[in-house]
């Protein structure tokens, strides 16, 4: 189960380099090649979004079947557990949401830039003319 969590960490550890990487300000030419090589790169990574809605179900159903331990029976051991367990389906369900807004933006990044790209073409040649 650790495996999986770890492999959407990294993703999302990625997903936040190219964020980065993408906004930052950059010379014209080289914003231009980075955003095609990203705009590459989004079609294959569009597994992403199955994967962590696919995870999202596996908390929810875990978090509805989970037993509870409020009653005084439970011992502290039992409820340490239970509470850890709980931070751990929150921390989880961020980081499913994370990877998929973060994939969503850097999206929407690219086709912004490919967009203004396109528009700064269009206003080259009206210039031209």
């Amino acid at each position: 189960m650790a495996l999986q969590w770890l492999i959407l960490t990294y993703i999302v550890a990625v997903e936040v380099a190219l964020a980065v990487i993408i906004t930052l300000p950059s010379p014209k030419l080289l914003r231009n090649r980075i955003v095609s090589l990203v705009s590459l790169i989004l079609q294959p990574a569009l597994f992403v979004i199955p994967f962590a809605g696919f995870q999202l179900l596996d908390l929810y159903w875990k978090n509805e079947h989970r037993l509870t331990c409020t009653s005084e029976v439970c011992t502290a051991t039992e409820r340490d557990r239970y509470e850890k367990a709980i931070y751990k389906a929150q921390r989880n369900v961020i980081l499913c949401v994370a990877a998929i807004l973060i994939y969503w933006c850097i999206s929407r990044i690219c086709k912004y830039q490919k967009d203004l790209q396109t528009l700064e073409e269009v206003e080259k040649r009206h210039k031209s003319k």
